[in-house]
């Protein structure tokens, strides 16, 4: 089963680097209605992708890089590519990228190791050639010289500059193990999605640890509302605009400096309290679940949705407690969703049936 093969395989994506349009933030800003994404345009292998599964999605410019199951596709000029370990790339099963803004060098998160794209050559990381903490490379992102790697051994530090390596386990870092699925950048600080461990912060400057926990433990319902982070089981973490968002296999938590807040899918706009991955630019976070996306800006909502027995859908829009529903023809690839990424009023959805793209609706620019 392709959901149970990701549990174990949790597919986090960075924060670092976030780049949704300029747009989407003024306009949040302003108070106007949420956002919303129409004209969607999915991919698959008969358009050139070399598998339908696809894991994570990261905008560069005019490139879009594209993880999936048998490789690394990019996107460029209306036309896809494919690198996998023939070229160099050290694992077909490639969870996470990131792009450095100070070399614009590709780094690859894959199931069998960490891979650099430079120059148009791959060089691998792993743990025989490297001080990388473990092969199973589920997260990657960039932070200025420094990349930061959560794996199955723990979480990795690599500096660039002096090429050297840091690990963190829960032999150095309060996590309960080192299992660690995600993480994101943010004010001087890397937030680590540790399994069972809630949320680990690290402060670079000082390199000091702070964690988040659930205060209920492992509980599957929420004893006190809005009392800190939904649950342990965490997926991943995505800073913005000074606030924390942090989704899990239970639900989803915003932190904003001071105060903690819970969603649900009985109580809010959220598709599915399963979680696979959240990432946010300013004021709004999208958040991919096994039932659909959803965007948040804390109160209102847009949930897209796909019908099961043909190509359309429709965007759930919750706006101060109103809902209503937009007709989508056609609709996001699949419900199953388990990377977004958008720049410039595009959004790319990686699911398992294919990598979608949508446009900002006109309607939505001028309200």
């Amino acid at each position: 089963m392709y959901k149970n093969q990701l549990i174990r395989i949790v597919i986090i994506i960075t924060a670092a680097g976030i780049s949704l349009c300029d747009s989407l933030s003024a306009q949040v800003a302003a108070g106007k209605p949420m956002p919303v994404y129409g004209n969607w345009r999915n991919f698959t292998t008969k358009d050139g992708l070399p598998s339908d599964k696809t894991y994570c999605v990261r905008i560069a410019g005019d490139k879009v890089y594209v993880g999936t199951h048998d490789g690394l596709a990019v996107y460029e000029k209306g036309k896809w590519r494919t690198y996998t370990t023939k070229d160099g790339l050290a694992h077909n099963g490639v969870v996470s990228v990131d792009v450095s803004e100070l070399t614009g060098d590709v780094w690859i998160g894959t199931l069998g190791g960490l891979s650099r794209l430079s120059g148009g050559k791959f060089e691998t990381f792993n743990q025989f050639n490297s001080g990388m903490p473990n092969d199973l490379v589920y997260m990657v992102i960039c932070d200025g010289k420094d990349v930061w790697c959560a794996t199955g051994g723990g979480a990795g530090h690599y500096d660039t500059f002096s090429k050297e390596w840091e690990i963190f386990t829960e032999k150095n870092a309060p996590m309960h193990e080192p299992w660690t699925y995600g993480m994101s950048a943010g004010d001087g600080k890397i937030f680590i999605a540790a399994w069972g461990g809630g949320v680990i912060e690290y402060t670079t400057k000082t390199k000091q640890f702070r964690d988040y926990t659930d205060p209920d433990g492992f509980m599957e319902i929420d004893l006190q509302p809005n009392d800190g982070l939904v649950h342990d089981i965490t997926t991943a973490t995505s800073w913005a605009d000074g606030t924390l968002w942090v989704s899990t296999y239970f639900g989803m938590s915003r932190y904003d400096g001071k105060y903690w807040y819970g969603y649900f899918d009985h109580d809010s706009g959220l598709a599915s309290n399963f979680i696979n991955f959240i990432r946010a630019e300013g004021p709004v976070a999208f958040a991919c679940s096994d039932k659909g996306l959803s965007s948040t800006d804390g109160t209102n909502w847009v949930t897209y949705k796909k019908n099961d027995n043909n190509e359309n859908g429709v965007a759930i829009v919750t706006t101060n407690g109103v809902k209503k529903e937009i007709p989508l023809t056609p609709s996001i690839a699949h419900n199953f969703i388990i990377g977004v990424d958008g720049d410039k009023g595009v959004l790319w959805v990686a699911t398992s049936k294919g990598v979608s793209r949508g446009e900002l609706r006109k309607e939505t620019e001028n309200q």
